[in-house]
């Protein structure tokens, strides 16, 4: 592993949290090829995020489930405030894969 070692208490203080993905607009403001997205995370509301992850069609990530750290605050990002970071991997590509869950796990559930 290449970062320090933290305690629980810091793992602890992310909220990650399970939206879908019920927008996707181009974004050709932003400096690196990225896309403007709207998250919802159910009872906990509608999110923006800005995400680089266009290896991906617009339509393709249409409904799919993503996991988001939704408690940092917002970034603005070539003039948009982007509210949640959607996570992901690269594969070996370097093409960004997202985290998602399992079909029954609930839309807003916090990742524990």
């Amino acid at each position: 592993m290449t970062k320090d070692q933290i305690v629980y208490d810091d793992f602890a203080r992310v909220e990650m949290r399970l939206g879908r993905i019920v927008e996707v607009l181009e974004f050709p403001k932003a400096r690196n090829p990225s896309y403007k997205i709207r998250v919802d995370f159910g009872a906990h509301g509608m999110r923006w995020s800005s995400a680089q992850i266009t290896n991906y069609a617009r339509d393709e990530l249409l409904g799919r489930r993503v996991v988001c750290v939704v408690n940092m605050p917002p970034r603005n990002i070539a003039g948009f405030l982007s509210e949640v970071l959607i996570l992901g991997v690269p594969n070996a590509a370097g093409e960004i894969i997202l985290l998602t869950t399992a079909d029954d796990a609930e839309i807003g559930g916090e990742v524990a």
